[in-house]
């Protein structure tokens, strides 16, 4: 691994994404450098003053400032970026230990952004990109074979401060050792949940998290329930956020949403389920209003900014077959009232897979998908099944990866029920089976074990650290060590907050 010590970080891009990252780099005790392109109104007066060229990156960060939920633990780290533009200060990036480009997703654009820093940075720092899905070795070509040994993906996920996924993506010609740094300062500086990705379309938390929610939209149109009732299903019923599904995907946006579907369906032409989906109807008519979700002001659900008898917010679900709003009401569904009497999460996932009514079979057909879909997908994107639940937790805050949920459903069990319901499941889920594993996770002598299709038997999983709150020294599961005090909440409370209605 290399022996760096990163003082400083120059931030490309001032949008979402690079305030956040800025600002979770500041509260590390990290100085950054946060650089967007000057305003394209700017007047003759103005272009000659400083404030003004740098308006965009500016009021980004007063922003941020303001934004709830925070992406500052406390305000006062703000003073630890100093903001610039592209003309004025591209050159101070020679003092950068790492450079972080997060403009535009166009590959054009960023490849322009690259062949600038390779004129201005210092040789031996660390350059990545923060894509959410261009393939990261399109992005280094042309480059020299110095920039190239030390570049790579570093895929932080949006709200920066909340989501612990870091996605980290080489190429054939990343340096090992870079890969090995930033796996491990993700880990102990940034706090985050570092996972090695392959160099994939959408890496492996949205390639499979997108997935899992086109599945859930397909079946929930097919079986005609409404979508407030599948929320219900799909949040903490089955150890997931309380935003279930079409409330995360007002959450995300729509037009983000279906911008990831259709980059999958273009560049995973050898992917058995994506190809098969078409952008249904109901998600071409948001779009087409421009009702992106909570950005918008509408999307699956709709503020009216009325209240109830019991003086709660009024709003109204999307109807999927009309494409009306409506009052949001759940069904009864016998499914819904087991799982609330059930603690364990284990015990719930096995009730699904007994039950019979419409919930259920949403469920049970959603989840039999999901099994096919991720035994498929070793080792496309990932050599390990573990990384693919580490993605999953913590960059859609799961309770439980697909291969534990799949543990829990019962591996020998659900194989013969998927396939019999056109699924395709992996052939070395088939061999593990055949050679007397019958669960993908395991714990001997004390020591928790995965299964490894390549070498055809168990391996121990990595440590898993415990967290402990910066302020305390009882350990948490809210709180990441972090330097300088500086704690950070985990996604689960950002859904929470999130959730509609409170």
């Amino acid at each position: 691994m290399l022996n760096k010590h990163i003082k400083k970080v120059a931030v490309l891009g001032s949008g979402l994404m690079g305030t956040g990252i800025a600002a979770q780099l500041a509260g590390c005790g990290i100085e950054v450098l946060m650089l967007d392109i000057l305003p394209g109104d700017l007047t003759e007066k103005e272009a000659q003053n400083p404030a003004a060229r740098n308006r965009i990156g500016n009021i980004s960060l007063q922003n941020a400032l303001k934004a709830k939920p925070a992406p500052f633990y406390d305000n006062k780290f703000a003073a630890r970026i100093t903001v610039g533009n592209f003309e004025d200060d591209f050159p101070k990036i020679k003092n950068c230990d790492w450079i972080i480009e997060v403009v535009v997703e166009r590959l054009d654009i960023k490849k322009q952004v690259f062949e600038k820093i390779e004129q201005h940075r210092s040789k031996g720092s660390l350059v990545t990109s923060n894509t959410s899905g261009i393939p990261i070795h399109l992005m280094a070509e042309g480059r020299s074979e110095e920039f190239r040994k030390n570049f790579c993906g570093t895929h932080f996920f949006n709200p920066v401060r909340y989501m612990r996924l870091l996605e980290v993506i080489p190429t054939q010609d990343t340096d090992p050792a870079v890969v090995a740094f930033f796996m491990h300062f993700g880990d102990v500086v940034l706090g985050k949940q570092t996972v090695l990705c392959k160099d994939t379309p959408a890496f492996i938390a949205n390639r499979v998290g997108v997935y899992a929610m086109a599945k859930i939209f397909q079946l929930t149109h097919q079986l005609g329930l409404g979508i407030d009732t599948v929320d219900a299903l799909t949040g903490p019923a089955i150890g997931r956020p309380k935003t279930g599904t079409f409330r995360l995907a007002d959450l995300v946006g729509m037009d983000t949403a279906v911008h990831v579907i259709n980059g999958m369906r273009q560049n995973c032409p050898d992917d058995e389920q994506i190809a098969a989906f078409e952008i249904p109807k109901f998600l071409n008519h948001l779009i087409d209003n421009k009702y992106f979700g909570n950005k918008s002001g509408q999307g699956f659900y709709k503020k009216t900014g009325e209240k109830d008898t019991k003086g709660r917010p009024v709003v109204l679900a999307l109807n999927l077959d009309t494409l009306e709003y409506t009052q949001s009401q759940k069904e009864k569904l016998p499914l819904l009232d087991t799982l609330k009497q059930i603690d364990e999460l284990p015990r719930r996932i096995k009730a699904v897979f007994k039950a019979e009514d419409k919930g259920a079979q949403l469920l049970q057909r959603s989840f039999l998908g999901l099994f096919a879909y991720v035994s498929n997908r070793v080792p496309e994107i990932s050599d390990t099944l573990y990384a693919i639940d580490d993605a999953l937790r913590a960059g859609f805050a799961w309770e439980s990866g697909p291969f534990q949920y799949w543990d829990m459903a019962g591996v020998k069990e659900t194989v013969d029920t998927a396939e019999s319901q056109g699924e395709k499941i992996g052939a070395w889920v088939k061999e593990m089976l055949a050679a007397g594993h019958t669960t993908f996770y395991k714990v001997e002598n004390g020591v928790r074990k995965y299964y490894d299709p390549e070498a055809n038997r168990t391996s121990r999983c990595p440590a898993v650290k415990r967290l402990f709150c910066s302020t305390t020294t009882a350990p948490t599961n809210r709180c990441i060590p972090m330097p300088n005090a500086v704690c950070t909440i985990l996604a689960t409370e950002y859904f929470a907050w999130n959730f509609i209605p409170k």
